[in-house]
């Protein structure tokens, strides 16, 4: 496993899901706009992570899903602490703990760890 380029792209998917966060906010739908922004990121975090599982399980298809979910999924945590939080959250309202408990939370890192397992587990498998 090249853990460099793991963390690369767990870096990118992680991008493309503030971005897609943010936009959300745009966009009025609900009155609650957390949880749009939630719901937003649910939906297209799993083409966001097949694309990037795709990318990295191209020329690598011999390395273990979990190992490469579990690097891009733990990138993605420390760059929410680092910058998602500080610059997003905070200037909000919110807090690092009131990111880090929230359940919808650990439930989109969940998810993004299953779409890349399910990708390294079972595209592999057809191709």
């Amino acid at each position: 496993m090249k853990i460099i380029k793991t963390i690369l792209v767990g870096a990118f998917i992680w991008m493309l899901g503030v971005v897609v966060y943010t936009c959300s906010f745009f966009i009025p739908i609900l009155e609650d706009s957390e949880l749009q922004a939630n719901i937003f990121l649910a939906i297209f975090l799993i083409p966001i992570a097949w694309l990037g599982a795709r990318f990295y399980f191209k020329k690598t298809p011999n390395t273990m899903g979990l190992q490469a979910g579990l690097i891009m999924v733990c990138t993605a945590i420390l760059l929410d602490g680092i910058i998602t939080v500080p610059l997003l959250i905070i200037p909000n309202g919110g807090t690092y703990q009131s990111f880090f408990i929230a359940p919808a939370f650990w439930l989109i890192a969940l998810e993004y760890l299953l779409v890349i397992v399910f990708y390294a587990r079972f595209s592999m498998k057809i191709n």
